[in-house]
């Protein structure tokens, strides 16, 4: 009967929770919740950060970090977060990555900045990074590997109590079908959020959505062979992301036309 009354509040817990924490995205109207606040997030994202440049020299080449800061200040401004500290930062190393922390804590790895080829190149990268930031990504995924690791002891209590020999089996089956079938799924979601929110984001900074394209075409090329089955990854395919692309540039063009 104790046990019972244990699982129960937990359900219950999960359900208050959920409830509580629920949110909608700006721009694409997406239903997220966010167990994590956003003041807590951020100083996760200040101390992140604060680790990465400790460990990771800042590049050399002044004229990226000029670049990296034009193009990152009128990104910014699109973004309308004064609330943000923002920061920009060109990164040694060969990494094709860049990353936007939660708080507004930017940073390029030197690898990326040829992809990018020019101020618009870079918008699309920013554009996209700042998107994970704005949507909270980090933050929901957090609280969808809370979750799914509380459902998952809740099931696994029940089957249990039904047959013992059964649960650390089940237990297992259900790690992999919530990475699979769960969390993998949400991922890809969230990096075609960021590149549908990205579009926008360079499009009212100024920048022409359309050479999104562009860029993710040599992106695919620079990692062609290195990536697993779309299923089985966190990100879409490149094919997938560049016909998701093509679907939203109508919808960002016009807030470019509306700079001019």
């Amino acid at each position: 009967m104790v046990y019972t009354k244990g699982l129960s509040c937990r359900v219950f817990l999960l359900f208050f929770l959920a409830l509580s924490g629920c949110q909608t995205v700006e721009y694409t109207g997406r239903s997220q919740v966010n167990l994590i606040s956003e003041s807590q997030e951020k100083q996760l994202g200040t101390e992140a950060y604060e680790d990465i440049l400790k460990k990771t020299p800042i590049s050399k080449r002044s004229d990226w970090q000029t670049q990296l800061q034009r193009v990152g200040q009128r990104i910014a401004a699109a973004a309308a977060r004064p609330d943000y500290q923002w920061e920009f930062k060109v990164l040694q190393g060969k990494e094709v990555n860049a990353f936007c922390l939660p708080g507004g804590k930017v940073a390029f790895w030197e690898g990326i900045m040829p992809v990018a080829q020019d101020d618009t190149g870079v918008a699309v990268i920013m554009g996209h990074e700042v998107a994970h930031a704005l949507a909270r990504h980090g933050a929901e995924r957090m609280s969808q590997s809370m979750s799914a690791q509380l459902i998952g002891q809740i099931l696994t209590a029940g089957v249990g109590m039904a047959n013992p020999a059964l649960a650390e089996d089940f237990a297992q089956l259900y790690g992999l079908g919530a990475s699979v079938g769960v969390i993998l799924p949400w991922g890809r979601a969230q990096e075609s959020e960021a590149d549908h929110i990205g579009l926008i984001l360079m499009a009212k900074a100024g920048y022409d959505p359309a050479a999104a394209v562009g860029f993710w075409e040599r992106m695919s090329k620079v990692q062609q062979g290195g990536k697993p089955p779309e299923f089985l990854s966190t990100h879409p395919s490149d094919e997938t992301r560049i016909n998701q692309i093509k679907q939203w540039l109508p919808e960002a063009q016009k807030y470019y036309k509306a700079q001019k």
